[in-house]
């Protein structure tokens, strides 16, 4: 591993993975990832098939780890699912396959009802959630006739209405034109919780506060995000320059 910086080294970090991999049907899919980190902006870097998805999934409790263990906000993500659901959200690249609902307000209502909150209680949240983003008229709107972008601005609002401590985003703008990236980016950048940004694209975390690297299901490097950016955007130019196309199988 390039860089073993770590921003805290205490179990009781907001994010803390302790020797984690995964093998599914003997194949290693992760291995070997320790972080132990407060910091508010997280980026996770690497190439298709790094392993950058299955470590988001791994993070929000989704998929357990075959060894190691995940925490966040000293929740063990995997064992303690309703605790998991108030500690930690996740934002996939595709809305559609995480709205479940017909409506705008029933989506927002549907994590809070699994959270325990009563009927009563939940539509208050939505309302306000949806009053904070400017959105108000948007409860009882058909999400099929909202863009891409507006879906995934449903999902994000579905997850902060949660109020969780650390939000996963696995390549939060892809698919998403300029001026709605810009826009999400900049609604992303208000939230009070943890952020865990999931990308290729190192130039959209350049400004983090700490960042990994992912390499063939390893932990290559990890420590400030600027200079994680342009060691990994480098390495990817090198790889890029040669002609054997093999290494261009990420």
């Amino acid at each position: 591993m390039r860089s073993g910086v770590c921003t805290v080294s205490s179990s009781s970090s907001l994010l803390a993975l302790d020797a984690v991999g995964l093998t599914v049907d003997g194949r290693a899919i992760l291995q070997g990832i320790s972080v132990h980190s407060d910091a508010r902006r997280i980026a996770v870097l690497g190439r298709n098939g790094s392993g950058k998805t299955t470590l988001a999934r791994l993070i929000a409790g989704l998929t357990v780890p075959t060894t190691g263990r995940v925490r966040v906000a000293d929740v063990n993500v995997a064992q303690d699912r309703a605790a998991a659901l108030r500690v930690v959200g996740i934002l996939f690249q595709n809305p559609d396959h995480q709205i479940i609902f017909p409506t705008v307000g029933e989506e927002l209502a549907f994590g809070l009802l699994q959270m325990g909150r009563t009927k009563v209680q939940a539509a208050e949240v939505v309302a306000e959630t949806l009053a904070a983003f400017g959105k108000s008229h948007w409860q009882a709107a058909a999400v099929q006739t909202l863009s891409q972008g507006q879906r995934q601005l449903v999902c994000l609002m579905s997850i902060i209405a949660m109020g969780p401590r650390l939000i996963l985003l696995d390549e939060p703008f892809a698919g998403l034109d300029i001026p709605t990236a810009m826009h999400l980016s900049r609604v992303l950048n208000k939230l009070e919780a943890g952020i865990v940004h999931i990308t290729h694209d190192p130039r959209t975390i350049v400004d983090y506060d700490h960042a990994l690297w992912l390499e063939a299901g390893r932990l290559e490097a990890q420590g400030p995000a600027a200079g994680i950016a342009r060691d990994f955007e480098a390495h990817m130019r090198q790889i890029g320059a040669r002609d054997d196309l093999a290494h261009l199988s990420g």
